[in-house]
C-alpha cells in the first residue's frame, strides 16, 4: 500500500499508521491477547463496529503489519498475524501501558492491574517475552 506522509517526522509518519483509534488495540490484542480471527477481534471490551474493524485490518495488512492467511487445517475461516514489522511494536504497547498506568490509572478505577499481567517486572524482559510467546503461538499454529 502507498502512503502519502504528511511530514518527514518519524512520530508524524508513525501516526499515518497507527493513530487512529483502532490500529493499537488490534495489535495489542494480537500480541498480548493471542487473538487471530475476526470474531476474536470483535468481542474485545472496546466494541469496534465490524465495517471499522474490516477496514483496519485491511489498512493493517496493506502496510505490511498483518498478514491474513488460512490454517492449514480450516481453508474456511481468516486468521490473522502479526509480521515481524508488526512484532516490533511490542515495545511501544508495553511502554503505552507503563505510561497509562502511571498517569491515568487515578482517572480510571477500572483499569486493569499491570502487576497482575507481569508488567511491574523489568520492562525488557516483559517486551521480550511478549515477543517470544507471540513468535511461539504463531509456530504451533501454522507448524
Amino acid at each position: 500500500m502507498k502512503n502519502t506522509f504528511r511530514s518527514g517526522c518519524p512520530i508524524a509518519c508513525t501516526l499515518d499508521i497507527l493513530g487512529d483509534k483502532w490500529s493499537l488495540l488490534i495489535v495489542r490484542d494480537m500480541l498480548v491477547q493471542g487473538k487471530k480471527t475476526f470474531k476474536e477481534f470483535s468481542s474485545s471490551p472496546e466494541g469496534i463496529a465490524p465495517g471499522i474493524l474490516s477496514s483496519r485490518l485491511k489498512w493493517l495488512e496493506g502496510n505490511e503489519l498483518i498478514s491474513k492467511q488460512k490454517l492449514p487445517d480450516n481453508k474456511k475461516e481468516n486468521i490473522y498475524l502479526l509480521t515481524e514489522k508488526g512484532i516490533e511494536l511490542a515495545p511501544v504497547i508495553t511502554e503505552i501501558i507503563l505510561w497509562s498506568d502511571k498517569n491515568l490509572r487515578k482517572h480510571n478505577a477500572a483499569m486493569y492491574s499491570i502487576s497482575e499481567a507481569g508488567f511491574n517486572q523489568d520492562k525488557v524482559k516483559v517486551t521480550e517475552g511478549i515477543q517470544n510467546n507471540y513468535r511461539a503461538m504463531v509456530h504451533s499454529l501454522l507448524g
